[in-house]
């Protein structure tokens, strides 16, 4: 395992230019994300991923089109220094300030033990992207029952206890996500990972440029 990989591989690309049609908000670098501020190593609002990865998500878009939908991501390659940042916001408890929105049922310790936020991401690895479904004839995502970054049960693929609509959208997007190889997380909706990853035992620290 190699962590803080600081050189980027020519393997990792701008989404964008792989995939120019889907939607991209990256959350990390403003401050409307459950920090509240920018996030140290997003330089610039763009999706880094493997080419692989890129690829098969052009291969979901191009899907997805034939249904007047189309994907929104808001993360993709992070940077450890972005964890690293995560770790460190979590043991001050004194910053609650976006608690209400975020994680208003779990208390802001347990974060980390409750696999809401881990030490080593997947998203470290370039593999791994959060996203939803944007129906393109209206230009809104469609309903999954919670925001993305929502730290709650409620953002559990599996649970039931939301509408039938928003939990057919999440099958929607989990098991088209699956059907070109990508893995969910029982934690996160949003969250899939790419299972033929090219760097699956390196964590990268370059930043987001």
């Amino acid at each position: 395992m190699i962590i803080n990989a600081e050189e980027k591989p020519d393997e990792f690309v701008y989404l964008k230019d792989w995939a120019p049609t889907i939607q991209e908000e990256v959350v990390y670098y403003t401050a409307n994300n459950f920090i509240g501020r920018p996030i140290p190593g997003y330089e610039k609002p763009v999706c880094l991923l493997t080419k692989k990865a890129a690829s098969t998500l052009l291969s979901v878009q191009n899907m997805l089109n034939k249904q007047q939908l189309g994907l929104k991501v808001f993360d993709g390659y992070r940077p450890q220094m972005a964890v690293d940042d995560f770790f460190q916001w979590s043991q001050n408890l004194q910053d609650q300030k976006m608690k209400a929105h975020y994680y208003p049922r779990i208390n802001k310790a347990d974060l980390f033990e409750r696999h809401y936020l881990a030490r080593q991401s997947s998203h470290t690895r370039g593999s791994t992207v959060d996203l939803t479904i944007v129906d393109l004839r209206t230009n809104a995502p469609l309903d999954m029952g919670t925001s993305f970054d929502f730290l709650d049960p409620l953002s559990h693929p599996a649970c039931r206890t939301i509408t039938t609509k928003q939990f057919n959208n999440r099958m929607l997007l989990q098991s088209t996500m699956i059907s070109f190889g990508f893995a969910p997380l029982e934690t996160e909706w949003w969250h899939f990972t790419l299972q033929d990853e090219p760097y699956k035992h390196t964590y990268f620290n370059f930043p987001v440029a």
